[in-house]
């Protein structure tokens, strides 16, 4: 069955929704983002302990036998990161502040974390105090899934980790 678009909230403003340099974060979330999450049009479950999931990684309202098309799902995507950027700067205390690529780093984990587990991070905590080394060390904490370090995640969060810090120079 297709996807319904429905399901997917709309998102707040953010830094991704400012004018021009709201858009080249947004390019720059969407390709990072998208290159860790991969695409698929069909709803599959990613690992034996997870959550149905679609397009690039959207996990909001999904069920198995779920179906989309690469036009929903790139708009999935840029809709998802709206969201999760609305969602995370309640959290920050001065996301403005916040170098671009770190942002989107933070973004990503985020995107992958969900908002939640973000909000209670230490990586959010280091952000908000501003040391934001710190807070990209942090990123190498979130590699385990039910427990189990996974691999997967731990060169994500290595780049991810890489981004953060290419931010602070």
């Amino acid at each position: 069955m297709p996807v319904r678009m429905d399901r997917i909230r709309a998102a707040g403003s953010s830094r991704l929704t400012a004018g021009v340099a709201g858009a080249a974060l947004m390019g720059l979330a969407v390709s990072v983002v998208g290159g860790y999450e991969g695409v698929r049009y069909k709803a599959y479950l990613p690992t034996p302990n997870d959550v149905p999931t679609i397009c690039f990684g959207e996990t909001r309202g999904v069920r198995m036998g779920d179906t989309a098309t690469p036009a929903q799902c790139r708009d999935m995507l840029g809709q998802g990161l709206k969201d999760f950027a609305a969602a995370i700067e309640v959290c920050m205390v001065s996301p403005q502040t916040i170098p671009a690529k770190t942002y989107v780093a933070s973004l990503s984990l985020a995107y992958n974390i969900g908002q939640t587990a973000f909000c209670r991070s230490t990586v959010l905590r280091n952000l908000n105090a501003g040391k934001w080394r710190d807070a990209c060390d942090a990123f190498r904490a979130w590699n385990k899934q039910a427990g189990r370090v996974l691999q997967g995640l731990v060169n994500r969060r290595e780049d991810e980790r890489r981004l953060c810090l290419e931010g602070l120079q």
